[in-house]
């Protein structure tokens, strides 16, 4: 299918926060001005970046009016950075991209139309995975046809890079101070009874930074459980059995053995 450049749909609103992207935000801001959907604003937090990151956004700014830049004057983490963006948002849907991940260039148009044609209020897709390089790590996370509270919990199936929200249709759309803070908030709204339905398309490309907080396991683990203790509130022996679920698929994981849809999607 041929795709031409639309700009009659609905503002989607992306939220991006940055820290220390000098090396790949200007990749990251490209492949969202490369889409085929036009009308998007891109609303880039930046977390009191240490690089050149707050100047090398600031010049895309400048030429491109859809993309603004809030800096911020201490250091607050990914999720404040996110809900910063989210409230300055206009746009009827909310897409999130973090600043070293990419979208392929049809991800906003095909996507917007998946929401549009089911009414929806939560959608993501499948994705792909590459390394520091940006070269493919012959890894696709698969997006099933819909994922519900039980699904999701012990799973993390929903890549964030991949999740377009109807902003419209939650009454309140904010990431928890608790990490993983994405995890966190789609199993919040999928408590409330929406279901997250998936467009099984590989649309965006997921990096895996080998310093980044996800990559260590025992960390990971621990946030994971504390998560299901402090905001699912599960008493002890239902925590051990989602943790137990979220055990099995990062060893699956590590093993490249697993189904990608057990992916952990979270960064």
């Amino acid at each position: 299918m041929t795709y031409s450049k639309k700009d009659d749909g609905p503002l989607v609103s992306v939220i991006t926060p940055s820290y220390n992207c000098s090396s790949f935000i200007p990749e990251t801001i490209k492949t969202v001005q490369g889409q085929t959907y036009f009308n998007w604003e891109m609303i880039i937090v930046d977390d009191q970046s240490k690089d050149d990151s707050v100047s090398i956004i600031k010049s895309y700014a400048e030429n491109d009016s859809r993309i603004r830049l809030i800096p911020l004057s201490k250091n607050v983490g990914a999720a404040r950075a996110r809900n910063i963006a989210i409230k300055e948002a206009n746009g009827k849907y909310i897409a999130f991209l973090d600043s070293d991940d990419l979208w392929l260039p049809t991800k906003l148009e095909e996507q917007v139309a998946f929401m549009q044609q089911g009414n929806l209020a939560f959608s993501f897709t499948s994705y792909s995975l590459i390394d520091e390089e940006g070269k493919s790590l012959d890894v696709e996370v698969k997006a099933p046809k819909e994922v519900d509270y039980k699904h999701l919990i012990g799973n993390t199936t929903i890549g964030c890079l991949t999740v377009m929200l109807d902003k419209l249709q939650f009454k309140h759309i904010e990431m928890p101070d608790i990490q993983p803070e994405d995890t966190a908030l789609w199993l919040l709204l999928l408590r409330q009874g929406y279901k997250a339905h998936g467009l099984p398309k590989v649309l965006s490309k997921y990096r895996i930074v080998s310093n980044s907080t996800s990559r260590n396991k025992f960390k990971a683990a621990y946030r994971y459980w504390k998560l299901l203790r402090s905001q699912e509130k599960l008493n002890f022996v239902k925590a051990n059995f989602y943790f137990s679920k979220y055990a099995y698929n990062a060893y699956n994981k590590n093993r490249g053995s697993q189904p990608a849809s057990l992916l952990n999607g979270g960064k």
